[in-house]
């Protein structure tokens, strides 16, 4: 009796709209943030803040045929203007960390793990683990989980000050303080400025 050949595997389907904001990102130049995944198709790396931004094109949905580039949502670290450029840099930082280790695959949760495991390496990129290393301190010094929260659904996912009051309840005065409290910390985190009498040891 013949041997049926195993099938080929498929590649799953792309989530709805990726590949054409995949196809956007290409045509402008903007693929810093793409990375190809195990079937050789560039994607947006996921949990990002770069994955979540939506560019829309006019004039049918191609640059070369004239169509205009617009970024439909805001970055927050840009978009609250009471922010100090020390909190601006400081969060920025936090998201740089994060993404430069999302876009190797280094998971956030895996840090821990991969970074303190024993093992040399692992097979990880010095440069990889460094990021890792660098969030997972950074985020330590966040301290309390409602102000790691709301820094972490800013920075990193992009969301809204008013997206975020309107699940959580809070105001969205409450929110930009426990942002601006967390943003606070990183920047005296990295050196950007001092700490404060009464902030502890």
């Amino acid at each position: 009796m013949p041997r049926k050949s195993a099938k080929k595997p498929q590649p799953p389907k792309l989530p709805k709209g990726e590949s054409e904001q995949v196809r956007i990102r290409r045509e402008i130049g903007h693929d810093f943030a793409l990375k190809a995944d195990a079937y050789g198709r560039q994607r947006l790396t996921p949990g990002t803040a770069e994955a979540r931004r939506v560019y829309e094109v006019s004039n049918g949905g191609f640059t070369s045929t004239g169509g205009i580039v617009r970024l439909r949502n805001v970055d927050p670290l840009t978009g609250i203007t009471s922010l100090t450029r020390q909190q601006r840099e400081a969060g920025q930082r936090f998201r740089d960390d994060f993404e430069r280790a999302a876009r190797e695959g280094l998971q956030p949760q895996s840090w821990s793990e991969r970074v303190d495991g024993g093992r040399i390496g692992g097979g990880i990129p010095d440069r990889v683990l460094s990021a890792g290393r660098a969030h997972a301190h950074a985020a330590a010094a966040l301290a309390h989980w409602e102000v790691a929260e709301v820094v972490r659904k800013i920075c990193l996912e992009g969301q809204s000050v008013k997206a975020i009051a309107e699940r959580t309840g809070d105001g969205r005065d409450v929110v930009v303080k426990l942002l601006k409290v967390g943003l606070d910390l990183l920047a005296v985190h990295y050196g950007m400025m001092g700490r404060r009498a009464g902030w502890g040891p």
